[in-house]
């Protein structure tokens, strides 16, 4: 298709339609598999909305306490059909990923419980609760709980270290912890087969580990989740995968229901737990969202495979590259330099649909340890399975670009981007 005065009007140029399409020529395959993989997705949501014979009566919010409030409960059954879990705790109360996180470790924290990342060191905005960063506040970390957390570095090559793991979690009272994307470094996103060969072989060294999973920005991207390969828990964001782009807020956590037992008491109180809690706004966004995520996280996987093939293209250094296997909906860029990385950002927002006009400035968010910077010009704040993207403000000035609600979105702004950046000059 020739160019048009509709990508005119977003200052795309000739020359960058014409490299974006022979990038997007060649990805085909690609394509057709994430396709496969949406389709299978898309089946287990259809299969647990059916199973339970949602309504449109559990669309309806609730108030005051919450009691008996049948589309909360009903949410908690369907999520953990899709996610072949136990059970689930799905709640708009959870305002972010890492706050569920947060109360799933509270909740399994005991004196003398020992948490032993096998993934490196994990995403900033969980440090403080870890005990790896001090609080401002003086709140409590899990170490004052008289918990003890360890780090297992990855192999150089991003992989788990199998046999530090092995040595590590040998200790009684023991839960792993296991962060599936790549956070803000440069490493692959860890995939469920390598998740599965990890429990299998921890589980070896001590049969009674709990194994915790964040699965932030990795479900859908593959046909299994983390609790299919042995996972005790698992943990993520509506406002990423698996809220499709509708759910406002919220989180969830998955698995056993004997631990999750444990975890509900630490979101309410003790002896009330997830019996209570009322949403007024009602939960439709939700069910619609889960329906639409298997399609919008494929749309997503997509747009990030179509960037990583471009700017390959242009001399940029990418991860993972177009025809890597993918397990989260991340797509990180190195650009070597603070002001191409400003750009990327500032650019990025420029194609959204909200707050395009906005110029994106870093400043010391909650929660990180450098200042970061982030472009998302998008419907619901800080919804990352839009279009977003975001980066430290420290060497080597990687990028991290994800979401994307529609395919043609990113194609876009990827256009838009290319157009204005050109190629690396390193």
């Amino acid at each position: 298709m020739p160019m048009t005065a509709e990508l005119s009007a977003l200052n795309i140029t000739e020359d960058a339609y014409r490299l974006v399409s022979r990038a997007e020529s060649g990805l085909a395959a690609q394509f057709e598999q994430i396709d496969a993989i949406r389709l299978i997705n898309q089946a287990k949501v259809l299969s647990a909305l059916r199973k339970n014979r949602v309504e449109a009566r559990h669309f309806s919010g609730s108030t005051g306490y919450g009691y008996g409030d049948i589309g909360r409960d009903t949410l908690d059954r369907v999520f953990a059909d899709v996610f072949r879990a136990e059970a689930a705790l799905v709640r708009p109360q959870l305002v972010s990923g890492t706050h569920a996180l947060s109360l799933c470790l509270y909740g399994l924290a005991r004196k003398g419980t020992r948490f032993v990342s096998v993934t490196g060191k994990p995403y900033d905005t969980l440090l403080e609760t870890v005990g790896l960063a001090k609080s401002e506040g003086g709140i409590d970390s899990i170490i004052d709980l008289g918990a003890q957390f360890e780090i297992v570095e990855l192999t150089k090559d991003g992989g788990i270290d199998i046999e530090k793991a092995r040595e590590a979690v040998r200790v009684n009272n023991t839960v792993v912890y296991i962060q599936r994307s790549r956070g803000y470094d440069w490493r692959p996103s860890v995939s469920i087969q390598e998740i599965r060969e990890a429990i299998a072989a921890l589980r070896q060294s001590n049969p009674d580990a709990t194994f915790v999973v964040d699965n932030c920005y990795g479900e859908f991207t593959e046909t299994q989740e983390p609790t299919d390969a042995g996972a005790d828990l698992m943990v993520g964001s509506l406002i990423k995968n698996p809220g499709g782009g509708l759910a406002p807020t919220g989180a969830y956590i998955a698995g056993k229901q004997a631990l999750l037992d444990r975890i509900q008491y630490r979101l309410t109180a003790p002896g009330i737990g997830a019996e209570v809690g009322s949403w007024p706004a009602g939960y439709l966004p939700f069910y619609q969202g889960l329906f639409l995520a298997p399609h919008v996280v494929g749309e997503s996987l997509k747009g990030a495979v179509l960037l990583s093939a471009t700017l390959e293209s242009l001399g940029y250094n990418v991860m993972p590259g177009p025809g890597a296997l993918r397990s989260d909906i991340t797509q990180s860029v190195r650009f070597g330099s603070k002001e191409k990385l400003l750009q990327f950002c500032r650019i990025v927002q420029s194609a959204s649909p909200v707050d395009g006009h906005a110029v994106p400035e870093p400043w010391p968010m909650p929660g990180y340890q450098h200042d970061v910077v982030m472009a998302a010009g998008t419907f619901v704040q800080g919804a990352s399975i839009e279009l977003s993207a975001d980066a430290p403000l420290k060497e080597p000035y990687i990028g991290y670009i994800q979401g994307g609600l529609t395919y043609e979105h990113c194609k876009l702004a990827l256009m838009m981007l290319v157009g204005e950046m050109g190629s690396d000059n390193p």
